[in-house]
């Protein structure tokens, strides 16, 4: 199996967020070979175990990583009902044009014939609310038959997309990192969709001294037994303790501040925390789990991570289980891309997020 992702020499990132085109273009394409590309995606050659399955947690994408080599992750792909979600991972090639701002998804049914476009509701710099310095693609409404003329509806999928501040590469036109996630709300269980994410940079990972790492998250929240789609943002803090444990650094981290808004906009984070708890106005804080062996020396990072709260009588109320995937990027570790998926008992929330050393949270 081969996954792609956007081709990071065709792309410098999201514009602050003032206005502006959010990407800057440059005539370079490369893959994940470091060998002349053409097709605007960055072909890893990422091989799993035959099934799609993730290998010791780490999800598919680049055999063999080193700290020094470009590395490329995609969701697990499940191809029959499990409790993860049916679908996952079909998502398995994304691309950017920057000649027209627009976002093409391989592999989703009822998507579309064309590919998605940038949304107004939920953009980067949607005043008053907004995903920040991540930006959201939307899929066609309707298809047409050739044939009859016929209108077809298709399904409300929605992208979010994320890249890195930093740049590398000879003339710094690379975005260090960067990731994307596809959901829908058109299946009576999670449906078909993806998360891809990518570091295209080398890493050179502290020994000693502990490391601090704050930004933003974007994500879409999708339901099992029940259709809807909602955009989801957080502040994240990650922490990494480099001198112990003696298997691997220690990682610690939280996802607070959490927001939700529908598909229009409008931020409804006091209305759905009503309804996980009647005493509840915020979403719980996720928070990780600590423990050894959750960092590589390549930079892959993946560990497990919950959430909770106090319920109406005190009582401490389990909410979330999930995991985190990432990988650490910069001859000073300087940043963190990855993705978390959390999951209530019919709710799943799929984050993206781009963290920084010495960075205040900031949109």
């Amino acid at each position: 199996m081969k996954n792609k992702i956007i081709s990071l020499a065709l792309i410098a990132g999201l514009a602050a967020c003032s206005g502006g085109n959010p990407f800057e273009e440059t005539d370079t394409a490369t893959d994940g070979d470091t060998t002349g590309g053409t097709d605007g995606g960055t072909d890893t050659g990422g091989e799993t175990d035959g099934d799609g399955i993730a290998v010791d947690g780490v999800p598919p994408g680049t055999e063999s990583p080193t700290a020094g080599s470009t590395i490329f992750r995609s969701e697990a792909r499940v191809d029959s009902s499990s409790a993860s979600g049916y679908g996952n991972g079909f998502a398995n090639s994304v691309s950017y044009n920057s000649a027209d701002d627009t976002f093409t998804v391989n592999n989703l049914a009822f998507d579309g014939d064309g590919p998605y476009v940038r949304g107004e509701a939920v953009s980067s710099f949607h005043e008053g609310a907004g995903l920040g310095r991540f930006a959201v693609y939307e899929a066609e409404e309707l298809a047409q038959d050739p044939i009859s003329g016929d209108d077809i509806s298709q399904f409300t999928y929605r992208a979010v997309y994320g890249t890195s501040k930093n740049r590398t590469g000879d003339a710094n036109e690379i975005a260090t990192t960067q990731f994307a996630i596809i959901r829908t709300g058109n299946y009576i269980q999670y449906g078909f969709g993806g998360f891809v994410y990518q570091r295209d940079d080398s890493v050179v990972l502290p020994e000693t001294l502990q490391a601090r790492y704050t930004g933003k998250s974007a994500g879409l929240r999708d339901f099992n037994a029940d259709g809807g789609l909602q955009y989801t943002t957080a502040d994240v803090e990650i922490i990494i303790d480099s001198d112990d444990f003696d298997e691997g650094a220690g990682v610690d981290g939280t996802i607070r501040n959490r927001r939700v808004y529908d598909l229009a906009g409008n931020d409804i984070t006091s209305t759905v925390a009503n309804s996980i708890s009647p005493n509840l106005t915020e979403i719980p804080v996720a928070q990780f789990v600590i423990g050894p062996g959750v960092l590589e020396d390549s930079g892959d990072l993946v560990g497990e991570i919950v959430s909770q709260y106090r319920g109406e009588d005190g009582e401490t109320v389990g909410y979330e289980e999930g995991n985190y995937y990432a990988i650490v990027s910069g001859d000073d570790a300087s940043e963190i891309v990855g993705v978390f998926v959390l999951e209530a008992a019919d709710t799943r929330d799929t984050g993206g997020f781009i963290v920084y050393r010495g960075d205040p949270v900031t949109p």
